[in-house]
């Protein structure tokens, strides 16, 4: 169902004229007439927002049905999903502040370039003889452990 098709839909059900939910939505009785035609392609979440409030629905309906993702959209789709990633790397992840956080996907994001041979004009993938060290060898790895060396360019 098109986005203009629910919100003629919803406003009919409740028994409103265009001009009383456009008055309520703070939005021109001529502008609702475009929303219900289809004319407007892009209708923005404000407005949205304010024309689901002014008929008391969850705005997830009118958002979902303007294209917009929702939370809930989103857990339908990722209901099946199964995350590969180990529960306790997640749990470690979990307790760093947001800044160590950003700095360590940062941090995977250049040793993912590098491994992946990079960019070659900004300088990323292996040249010559370069070697990424994480931990001691045989020792229990810890995350503050991570070095990366540059040998030889």
């Amino acid at each position: 169902m098109s986005l203009g098709d629910k919100i003629r839909e919803l406003r009919e059900e409740f028994g409103l004229t265009q001009g009383q939910l456009a008055n309520s939505a703070s939005v021109s009785q001529g502008y609702l007439s475009q929303l219900e035609n289809g004319d407007v392609k892009n209708p923005s979440i404000a407005v949205l927002l304010r024309v689901a409030q002014a008929m008391q629905v969850v705005p997830d309906e009118l958002f979902e049905a303007g294209g917009y993702p929702t939370v809930r959209r989103l857990r339908e789709i990722y209901r099946g999903y199964v995350a590969t990633i180990d529960p306790d790397l997640l749990q470690y992840l979990s307790r760093l502040p947001r800044d160590r956080q950003r700095r360590l996907l940062f941090l995977l994001e250049g040793v993912e370039n590098l491994l992946a041979g990079g960019d070659e004009e900004k300088g990323g993938g292996f040249r010559g003889e370069e070697e990424l060290k994480i931990g001691g060898g045989d020792e229990e790895w810890h995350p503050q452990d991570i070095r990366l060396f540059r040998l030889r360019s």
